[in-house]
């Protein structure tokens, strides 16, 4: 058995899961494990000999709580709840669920990825701001980012400095070089090359003199 020592902050990072929660829990906190592991399965609320092995505990204010984690446990939810209710009075029995909307602000959601930047070939070009703006609003909507690329234009052009405005388009594109392309011959070049050669004209019999 494992009695873990987190913080409210812990368990706002819970999203997600449940568990029953007990205030007040003073003393040997390894007793009051075994107390309760007897008697909820006592009461056929945990089954097939599953017990609450991982639990954590945690201060709220002056009581230490329990925190008793659903994950791994066979139980009767029903009987439960029943249970929480008729000992409410002794254990201030309460779900990890309603526990921290209530008491501690809500659940803080893990951040959502920041979305993978594009490559966007911008050195080498035409170093107006314009024109850079240009080639990343739409390398940013070719990628499906079109928000992006009117969040990006508003901040560029609110921008103070060029330098400024060139940090901002690098946070939402990969800026990449340019290369060079390479200049293809003109079609008349073209033309002239795969021309094939006149035969030589025959030359043509001197005319006889007349007689």
């Amino acid at each position: 058995m494992n009695i873990n020592t987190i913080t409210t902050d812990d368990l706002r990072h819970m999203e997600g899961k449940d568990g029953l929660i007990l205030q007040g829990c003073g003393g040997d906190l390894k007793e009051w494990v075994d107390g309760i592991n007897d008697m909820l399965t006592e009461a056929g609320i945990l089954k097939d000999g599953s017990k609450f092995e991982d639990v954590s505990t945690f201060q709220y204010g002056d009581l230490t709580c329990l925190l008793y984690p659903f994950e791994d446990v066979k139980l009767d939810i029903g009987k439960l709840a029943v249970w929480r209710l008729q000992t409410h009075a002794d254990f201030g029995g309460t779900w990890l669920s309603d526990f921290v909307p209530n008491r501690l602000g809500g659940f803080i959601g893990e951040p959502s990825p920041e979305p993978e930047k594009p490559d966007c070939a911008l050195i080498g070009q035409d170093g107006n701001v314009f024109n850079l703006i240009g080639i990343a609003s739409r390398t940013l909507r070719r990628n499906g980012m079109a928000e992006q690329a009117k969040e990006m234009s508003d901040r560029v052009f609110a921008s103070g400095s060029y330098h400024e405005a060139l940090n901002i388009i690098g946070e939402y594109v990969n800026i990449t070089s340019a290369d060079e392309p390479e200049r293809k011959p003109s079609v008349r070049q073209r033309m002239k090359e795969t021309k094939p050669a006149e035969p030589d004209r025959k030359q043509k019999p001197a005319k006889q003199q007349e007689r």
